[in-house]
């Protein structure tokens, strides 16, 4: 009797091990995210989600499209990388149904100095690299506008390409490179408008070292804040929550702030 009863009691101490074990499996949040600023700031969250009883996962990604079909196929949970019109142009040409739950940063777009240090010394000619993905092209082509070097046909405006530029006095060369290379470009080029998490990957600080800058409190900066993505359905899901919950603390706010001096700047 006492053997069926030893039996029985490693019994349910091994069914109770294995509920604990899918337990644990069940509230793990797989997050894809750029590897700076994002994923730097998902590792602020891991120890206020742990509170909460989840564990972060955070699966790091060095371009623009991968995170969202991760996403999509359902390898994530979540994804941080992206701004809101990207991954509307990115849901209409790959038939996916990604959605915001949160905005959570804003990262300046700056023009940085390469073979030509200055605005006013820019030659005849001279080279301007930007990002060849559409929405950054436009950011980019917009700004450079701003600054008085091109002008952009009326009403383009998100859509923007370099076939809409309409003047061009010094006859600049637009050159169009995938953004994650615009930071390596800056010895080959005379100047390089960069998305922001590539300008801070690549040690560039937009307060101290571009030339011209994005208004943080312009429009831009609330068209493109970078968002948490989820696929749609999945907004109301308490883990979900939970993460948006801990991304928007005082404390990732106060981390963002010290850490990247202006070049990443909250949203919430």
């Amino acid at each position: 009797m006492k053997k069926i009863v030893a039996i029985l009691l490693v019994l349910v101490l091994a069914g109770a091990l294995l509920t604990g074990c899918g337990t644990k499996e069940a509230k793990k949040i797989v997050v894809g995210a750029s590897t700076t600023p994002h994923a730097e700031i998902l590792e602020q969250v891991k120890p206020i989600l742990e509170k909460e009883g989840y564990t972060l996962e955070i699966v790091e990604y060095s371009d623009y499209v991968q995170p969202n079909l991760a996403l999509d196929s359902k390898d994530l949970d979540a994804n941080y990388f992206q701004h809101q019109p990207y991954l509307d142009q990115f849901n209409a040409e790959n038939d996916t149904n990604i959605v915001s739950v949160a905005a959570i940063h804003y990262e300046p777009f700056g023009i940085y100095p390469g073979k030509t240090k200055t605005l006013d010394a820019l030659a005849d000619g001279a080279q301007i690299a930007v990002p060849n993905d559409a929405t950054n092209e436009a950011r980019a082509l917009l700004l450079l506008e701003a600054q008085g070097l091109i002008k952009l046909a009326d009403g383009v405006g998100l859509e923007a390409t370099k076939n809409d530029i309409v003047e061009n006095s010094k006859n600049l060369d637009i050159v169009e490179i995938e953004a994650a290379q615009l930071a390596r470009s800056l010895q080959d080029v005379d100047l390089a408008v960069i998305n922001g998490n590539y300008a801070i990957e690549a040690g560039l600080n937009v307060a101290k070292d571009a030339i011209a800058t994005e208004d943080k409190d312009s429009v831009a900066a609330d068209t493109f804040a970078n968002i948490l993505a989820v696929n749609a359905g999945d907004e109301n899901r308490e883990d979900i929550k939970a993460l948006v919950k801990a991304l928007q603390s005082d404390e990732v706010r106060d981390f963002i702030n010290e850490k990247y001096e202006g070049a990443v700047v909250p949203k919430f």
